[in-house]
């Protein structure tokens, strides 16, 4: 861990793009839908996995990419228990499939959760977003290396948002650059607030210090000239709206984390099923309407087959248990 939180990122890109383009997978013949489709969300109607499960909808009915009607559900709850016992009530059965993201890891590894990833089938991953660093525009704290010392001194003396859990990529990246810093991640003061909207009000406001989010969440008041974004955690600088905000491993500190997308179904897919998601899903990644949202919500379009996902959260699961151990969450 003493060279950054290089494990929580996005694997093997070269591999995983050129998977895009192949849209007949052994075996997707062998299966397709003859039926409406679920595509479950795991929390509630406007969020971020909400909006990423509306636009698979939309682009795979309007493409005519799925021969058969597809319904977004959100199933909010109990850290994503309620979805994917729902889901799980579905087992092998393809009709069903979910948007996800990493909270399926940590909260399992928290306890919030007693499912896990390796309880579901993964069937696709789809982008991967960074964490943004954000303080009002008439913040004293100027720069990451201003953030760093104020943690280092005392690092209950500076309060952030986290999103609307803790243990989060968000409150992951702050640990980690306390820790860097030579502070103790367990005595900063992360607040959780109900959504993103709350959180953004409350650094307007100045009722916390700064924020950190999901970088497509601040992209409007960026735009705007409300908030600084201090840095972000992507491997290399973003493009668009953050082309001019410097990453954290840019300012010294080497924090690299990602807080992807990926659609899952339930437990004992069969391999035909899994087969016609990945095609179905590969088609769809490479359509101009899918290029242009990665492009408008400031993701990074990484796509990865079900066993490259499979394996990449083996690896994350263990980069994340350190992560949330350090922050003394851990009960796994």
């Amino acid at each position: 861990m003493a060279a950054g939180f290089r494990g929580v990122q996005w694997l093997g890109i070269a591999t995983c793009c050129a998977m895009v383009v192949i849209p007949g997978a052994v075996g997707a013949a062998d299966w397709k839908p003859d039926r409406v489709v679920e595509i479950i969300v795991a929390t509630g109607a406007g969020g971020g996995q909400d909006k990423s499960a509306r636009t698979v909808q939309r682009i795979l009915q309007e493409g005519r990419i799925l021969p058969v009607a597809a319904t977004v559900q959100n199933k909010p709850g109990g850290g994503g228990l309620v979805a994917w016992t729902y889901l799980n009530q579905k087992a092998a059965d393809g009709h069903f499939i979910a948007i996800a993201n990493p909270t399926l890891l940590t909260n399992h590894i928290t306890g919030r959760s007693n499912i896990n990833y390796t309880d579901l089938t993964m069937v696709a991953n789809l982008f991967t977003e960074s964490v943004a660093i954000s303080v009002r525009a008439e913040s004293p704290i100027r720069s990451i290396k201003d953030l760093s010392e104020r943690l280092r001194k005392d690092p209950a003396s500076v309060s952030f948002s986290v999103g609307s859990s803790l243990g989060s990529a968000n409150h992951i990246a702050m640990a980690r650059l306390a820790r860097l810093s030579g502070a103790d991640p367990r005595k900063m003061r992360a607040v959780v607030f109900q959504g993103g909207g709350q959180a953004m009000t409350a650094v307007l406001g100045g009722h916390v210090d700064l924020m950190a989010s999901a970088a497509n969440n601040v992209v409007p008041h960026l735009q705007g000239g409300k908030i600084r974004v201090l840095g972000v955690t992507s491997e290399k600088r973003l493009e668009g709206s953050f082309a001019a905000v410097p990453t954290l491993r840019e300012q010294g500190y080497n924090v690299v984390i990602s807080n992807g997308r990926m659609m899952v179904g339930p437990k004992a897919m069969t391999p035909p099923q899994v087969a016609y998601w990945e095609a179905t899903l590969g088609r769809m990644a490479v359509t101009p309407e899918w290029k242009k949202d990665i492009d408008d919500n400031e993701f990074e379009a990484l796509f990865m087959t079900s066993r490259e996902t499979q394996a990449y959260l083996k690896a994350q699961y263990g980069e994340l248990k350190k992560a949330l151990d350090d922050l003394g969450m851990s009960v796994k």
